[in-house]
């Protein structure tokens, strides 16, 4: 989106045109009933909707959905920015469509801090196993060049400076997936729905990159798609930390130039 802004620079003002991040609300619903609305960068909305769906736990798999379609207006015209999920298990369905005020609450709680508080670790880990121990393992100059790789694909940031982004790599570096949006759980969310559809889930022997500082709900999202090591430019949480530690998962920070901070799991690292 182009908009006209005033420049100043060096005490000269000067009009120009400036690229802007798009942002728009993202409604999903199942069957009828409406049941999130997420803020987002338009694009892969299939993606988001079904990952947003598994990072939830409100579905298992891709087999738990029958369909994502566009939702109808009263003369049969899409809407935009609404798609309908359709789940296979019409009992599933029913109960999500029930509770759906309960459901309402509970993103609202999420999309500010996720699974708030130590004991949500505990909770997270009975229902999403710690990874298994591995043979994954990447040598130290690997990560050096992801950075560089995800800014030469990011090419709606080279525009505007105002998207997140999120990568998977292979094991020697090799940038696989990149999504961008205006929320960094998005573009996960992203990565993993584009796995479910395209049957790549589980993300095993993966490295997921992303731009801005690593959350919690970074590692939650991660630890569901089964993925071993993150690697993220900023620094992470306490708690991202400690549910790395606790899962499996090797978490990096500060990729700066030739340097980073290996926060958990370093015997994934190798010279």
């Amino acid at each position: 989106m182009q908009v006209g802004v005033v420049r100043w620079q060096d005490g000269v003002r000067q009009p120009r045109e400036e690229q802007l991040t798009v942002e728009e609300p993202f409604e999903i619903r199942i069957g009828e009933q409406s049941l999130a609305v997420i803020m987002r960068t338009p694009g892969n909305d299939r993606e988001l909707a079904l990952g947003f769906l598994f990072s939830e736990g409100l579905i298992q798999s891709a087999e738990d959905v029958l369909r994502i379609e566009d939702a109808l207006d009263a003369d049969g015209l899409p809407l935009p920015n609404v798609l309908k999920v359709i789940l296979r298990n019409q009992q599933q369905q029913q109960a999500l469509q029930t509770h759906q005020a309960t459901f309402e609450r509970h993103f609202a709680v999420s999309a500010s801090c996720g699974l708030c508080g130590k004991n949500s670790i505990a909770d997270l880990l009975y229902t999403t196993p710690a990874l298994e121990p591995d043979t994954f393992r990447v040598r130290e100059a690997v990560f050096y060049d992801l950075a560089a790789q995800l800014r030469a694909r990011q090419t709606v940031f080279s525009h505007t400076g105002g998207l997140h982004a999120a990568g998977i790599f292979t094991q020697i570096g090799e940038l696989q997936l990149l999504r961008e949006d205006v929320g960094r759980h998005n573009a996960v969310d992203k990565l993993v729905g584009h796995a479910l559809l395209h049957g790549l889930y589980p993300y095993r022997e993966r490295i997921l990159m992303v731009s801005g500082r690593t959350s919690f709900e970074i590692i939650q999202k991660a630890l569901l798609a089964r993925i071993p090591c993150i690697v993220a430019i900023s620094a992470p949480s306490s708690l991202a930390v400690e549910l790395a530690e606790k899962s499996g998962i090797t978490l990096i920070g500060f990729l700066r130039d030739r340097s980073m901070n290996v926060y958990t799991h370093p015997e994934r690292i190798v010279p």
